[in-house]
């Protein structure tokens, strides 16, 4: 069962803000909070395709000849020094 919440002592800026951004979003001011709300504390689901996607965009910065055992071992040494 949704829940109610009293908000107080918001600052002018954000409250201006939250104002714009419902606007833009043609939402009103109730559902503009809960959309930032729920952009700020829900965890974002992320497709596998999505993180294969990422991976291989970090991957093609790296460089070309790739990483030896002893490359990788310095890198964890170095880390924990």
């Amino acid at each position: 069962m949704p829940a109610s919440i009293t908000l107080k002592n918001i600052p002018d800026d954000i409250y201006a803000r939250l104002k714009e951004a419902a606007e833009a979003h043609h939402r009103s001011l109730n559902s503009e909070v809960i959309a930032c709300l729920e952009r700020t504390l829900l965890p974002t689901r992320v497709t596998p395709q999505e993180l294969l996607k990422r991976a291989r965009h970090l991957r093609q910065g790296l460089p070309s000849a790739g990483f030896t055992a002893i490359v990788i071992q310095k890198a964890i040494d170095e880390g924990r020094a």
